[in-house]
């Protein structure tokens, strides 16, 4: 397998996001529309990823700063003179590499692994210097249109801004997946000049380099419209994030979920659910959770970062969760809130309990050991441990001054 290196544009600014923000930090269904196309680079098979980084550069690379961001490469873009210019900004660092470089923008967080494959597949069957995966859109208004001869050959591309009337009516686009032979880019980098209307360096200007000096230049049509939309405003932002929250969704009924209204429920796509769990209608489920086999969840239930259900569970109307483990069997079948706490097995939590878990200063945890029954309307004072089989009953305010007195040293009352 050739050695293969990617370099991610993520430096510029979207006057038209209106916001102090890094675009590529704006999130699609929890997650950085970054943390997509670097999910997509590393399954197949980049070894290194160098991120161009310009505005707000501080804010992204503390974002990625995890073990598993460790084949980052950050590289600064100090002024944003255009594709060319930016991919020019890592010359120190892969001018001496050879293998394949893949240039893709950070802003496109629809890109499936599926469609780079398909273009390193035709790269490597022409053995091309350049290959790009282009998309046919009904609509192109926006991209660089991809110029062929009468024969198919490609010939160039021309951006939306410096399209003739004709090239204008071109429905195939480019919508920024390359594969270079990483010394043929750079060489053609050095012989781009701003020759356009924005007065820009264009990356697409390296392919026309590229063919006027006799190298071969190939395009895979291999881009649904889907994947081809980058995101530059909050408009689609929000249409990105509503495909990519029916692909989490497809993919946990493929995986034997079942989600009763999918249109009415938000899952993020960090969460795992296991089988045969049943979601009901306006469901929001944010961040990491993680949730067992066997369970009901909702309707109108809100999960949040760091909660860990078990099996066999029934989360009810208008529960809430958060950075709470669950253990097998619990019931919290409606208006609770379950916060900082360790459930242990078969509990269950009547109508409108509560975990009282902040003090005005700082967040306690509760724990609630097994075959507890907490009455309805109960609240439970942080910090707090009922022991096993405790009876909490209705209405009661339990803290862990009183829970011997409440229950006795036992703690079952």
């Amino acid at each position: 397998m050739a050695d293969r290196v990617a370099i991610l544009l993520a430096a510029g600014v979207s006057s038209r996001m209106n916001t102090k923000l890094p675009k590529v930090l704006h999130e699609v269904t929890g997650r950085p529309m970054l943390a997509y196309v670097l999910d997509a680079c590393r399954s197949v098979g980049v070894n290194r990823i160098y991120v161009i980084v310009g505005f707000g550069a501080e804010q992204v690379k503390e974002r990625f700063c995890g073990e598993e961001d460790k084949d980052i490469v950050w590289v600064y873009q100090s002024q944003q003179l255009g594709t060319a210019h930016a991919v020019m900004c890592c010359r120190e660092h892969l001018e001496n590499f050879v293998g394949q470089t893949l240039v893709l923008c950070g802003d496109g967080p629809l890109i499936r692994a599926k469609t780079l494959q398909t273009l390193i597949e035709k790269h490597e069957a022409e053995q091309s210097a350049a290959t790009l995966a282009t998309a046919v859109l009904d609509d192109p208004t926006g991209y660089g249109r991809i110029i062929r001869d009468a024969y198919g050959n490609i010939q160039g591309i021309v951006e939306d801004s410096d399209c003739t009337p004709a090239q204008r009516a071109v429905k195939e686009v480019n919508p920024s997946y390359y594969l270079f032979n990483n010394q043929a880019l750079f060489k053609a980098l050095t012989q781009v000049k701003p020759n356009n209307v924005k007065k820009e360096y264009y990356l697409t200007d390296t392919l026309s380099v590229l063919i006027a000096t006799g190298n071969k230049v190939v395009a895979v049509t291999a881009v649904r419209p889907e994947e081809a939309m980058g995101v530059n405003s909050r408009t689609q932002l929000s249409v990105a994030s509503k495909i990519m929250q029916h692909r989490v969704q497809q993919e946990l009924m493929e995986k034997g979920v079942t989600i009763v209204d999918p249109e009415n429920t938000w899952i993020d796509a960090r969460a795992q659910i296991g089988q045969d769990t049943v979601i009901e209608p306006f469901v929001y489920i944010h961040g990491a959770v993680k949730i067992g086999r066997d369970c009901r969840i909702g309707p109108f239930a809100f999960l949040r970062e760091g909660t860990v259900i078990g099996d066999d569970v029934v989360l009810g109307v208008f529960t809430e969760v958060k950075n709470t483990s669950l253990a097998d069997g619990v019931r919290a079948r409606h208006h609770s809130y379950l916060g900082d706490a360790t459930i242990g097995r078969r509990v269950n939590v009547g109508a409108g309990s509560i975990t009282a878990n902040y003090d005005g200063h700082q967040v306690h945890r509760t724990s609630v050991g097994d075959d507890c029954n907490i009455g309805s309307g109960a609240v439970l004072i942080a910090p707090l441990t009922l022991a096993a089989g405790a009876n909490i009953g209705a209405g009661t305010v339990v803290s862990q001054e009183n829970v011997d007195g409440i229950c006795g040293k036992q703690q079952s009352c």
